[in-house]
C-alpha cells in the first residue's frame, strides 16, 4: 500500500471525525495541527450533554442550525478549555469554513487552513483570509487512499462481473456495471 501523504492523514482525521457529527444536515470535521502534530479535533454537534439534531431534529433559525456548534469552533474551543496554543497552527476541515468560523480562525492565530471540499465559500471569508495573511489551500480528500480492503473488493466486483458474463449477460449490459466499478475504484 502507498503511504499518504501528512495532508491526507491529517484529511482522513478530519472525516473519521465527521462520523462523530450529530448534525444532521451535513457531518463536518476538523483537525487542528502544529509542527505534524495533532493538538486538537472537532466535529459539529451541539453542546456537551445537550439535545442533538439527530434525537431531536434541528433548530432552525434563518436557515442556520443553532443547536450545532460547527466542528472548528468545538476544535478552537476544546484548545481553549485545556490550554493549549494554536498560535501558527493549521486547520485541516472537511468542508469550506462558514464566515463566523473564518473569523474565529484569523482570531485564533492560525495560519493555514486546508480544506477538501468547496461549501457555499464565502467570498468574504476569503477576503479576510487574504487580508489576515491566513492561507488557504483546497486539498480534495481521496477516500480511497484510506480504504484498507479495496484490493479485496475490487476483487470481488471483478468476480461478480464474470460471473454475470459467464451466466449469460451481454457487454453491453454488463457495461454500466464494469464503468461503475471502474469509476468506484479510479480504474
Amino acid at each position: 500500500m502507498e503511504r499518504i501523504t501528512w495532508d491526507q492523514f491529517f484529511m482522513a482525521q478530519c472525516h473519521l471525525l465527521a462520523v462523530r457529527s450529530t448534525c444532521t444536515r451535513l457531518a463536518v470535521g476538523a483537525t487542528i495541527v502544529r509542527e505534524n502534530r495533532i493538538i486538537a479535533g472537532g466535529y459539529n454537534g451541539s453542546i456537551s450533554g445537550g439535545d442533538h439534531c439527530i434525537d431531536h431534529g434541528c433548530y432552525v433559525v434563518d436557515n442556520h442550525c443553532i443547536r450545532t456548534i460547527h466542528a472548528e469552533m468545538n476544535a478552537l474551543l476544546q484548545c481553549s478549555k485545556y490550554g493549549i496554543p494554536v498560535a501558527g497552527s493549521t486547520l485541516y476541515v472537511t468542508h469550506f469554513p462558514c464566515l463566523q468560523c473564518s473569523k474565529a480562525i484569523i482570531q485564533s492565530g492560525i495560519r493555514h487552513v486546508i480544506y477538501a471540499t468547496d461549501y457555499k465559500n464565502s467570498e468574504y471569508a476569503i477576503e479576510l483570509f487574504k487580508q489576515s495573511g491566513v492561507t488557504v489551500q483546497h486539498i480534495p480528500f481521496d477516500e480511497k487512499k484510506v480504504d484498507f480492503s479495496s484490493e479485496q473488493k475490487l476483487e470481488l466486483f471483478n468476480e461478480l462481473l464474470q460471473k454475470m458474463q459467464t451466466l449469460g449477460l451481454r457487454d453491453e449490459e454488463l457495461a454500466p456495471y464494469t464503468q461503475r466499478v471502474n469509476d468506484l475504484f479510479g480504474k
